[in-house]
């Protein structure tokens, strides 16, 4: 008796760690869930890219009534919204209109750099009375754009829409993408580390933080650069409050074009937008690449 319950369990004990032998050795993660994660990526960025292609390609048409765009190849949208076409009277400045809004949101952009990039250092590094609500003030915005704009019109009426006013202005509006980015690239390293082993090298605190800090937050910077640029340029509410009449922001050109024009000239509006984008994308990853150094001897 015993030995026939021992040979008719051991073929049922034999197969289940076989079973479980088997699905030890199948890598669930790698046969099911890398494809998956990519497919859901590739989805994700085609659900995305599909609307700016279809825009971008519109404003090469002479017609939209449809899904897809028709009668190629035509530059007229372009001229009209860039106002290089006879005949549009006050709309001719839009290209100093566009220089004026890329130099504001530049200008917005370093000024993050210079204040978030210190902000996110101190916020990482060091412990002092009140970090938790500096910490929450530096990654939250502290207005939003219209109620910063109001306080701006009521503080400096006669400076509010004023190119330092809109540098200021977007500054304040998108610190938290710098400080936030930023922060994280500082998080990653071992900041009390680094920083001794290059004092230990001779190395003052402000080289220590320029030449060795700085550019291994590179990433972080550079990221929070893009963000702030771009969000900057298009940021509406705050512009639309302050809105100096001359030269007219980027927003407002944006706006302007969309709410009041046809929709092939609201694509080529947008079209122009995406590609100045990318040429601050494209420059700006360029700095990062070739502008971050270390300081060797």
């Amino acid at each position: 008796m015993t030995d026939d319950s021992h040979s008719t369990q051991r073929p049922r004990e034999s197969g289940t760690s076989r079973l479980w032998w088997l699905l030890g050795r199948l890598d669930v993660s790698a046969t099911v869930g890398k494809p998956l994660v990519t497919l859901v990526v590739v989805l994700t960025l085609v659900f995305l890219l599909v609307p700016i292609v279809a825009t971008v390609v519109a404003s090469f048409a002479t017609t939209w009534t449809g899904v897809v765009p028709r009668g190629f190849f035509t530059l007229d949208n372009w001229r009209i919204v860039l106002g290089m076409k006879e005949g549009l009277g006050p709309r001719g400045g839009v290209i100093s209109g566009l220089v004026f809004s890329a130099m504001v949101a530049t200008g917005g952009m370093v000024l993050n750099i210079l204040v978030g990039v210190p902000i996110a250092y101190s916020l990482t590094r060091y412990d002092f009375f009140g970090k938790d609500w500096v910490n929450t003030l530096a990654v939250l915005p502290v207005v939003p754009g219209i109620v910063l704009a109001v306080a701006f019109i009521r503080t400096y009426p006669h400076n509010s829409g004023s190119s330092l006013g809109l540098i200021v202005g977007y500054a304040l509006l998108k610190s938290p993408f710098m400080v936030l980015t930023v922060q994280s690239s500082f998080q990653s390293m071992n900041l009390q580390q680094i920083e001794e082993s290059a004092r230990s090298l001779g190395a003052s605190w402000p080289r220590t933080f320029l030449t060795v800090i700085v550019p291994n937050a590179k990433d972080g910077i550079i990221a929070g650069s893009i963000i702030t640029w771009t969000l900057a340029a298009a940021e509406f509410n705050f512009t639309f409050i302050v809105d100096p009449t001359d030269p007219q922001p980027f927003a407002l050109f944006l706006y302007e074009n969309i709410s009041r024009s046809p929709v092939l000239q609201s694509a080529a509006a947008v079209s122009v937008y995406f590609s100045i984008v990318l040429v601050v994308i494209v420059l700006l990853q360029s700095v990062g690449r070739t502008g971050f150094t270390t300081v060797e001897r």
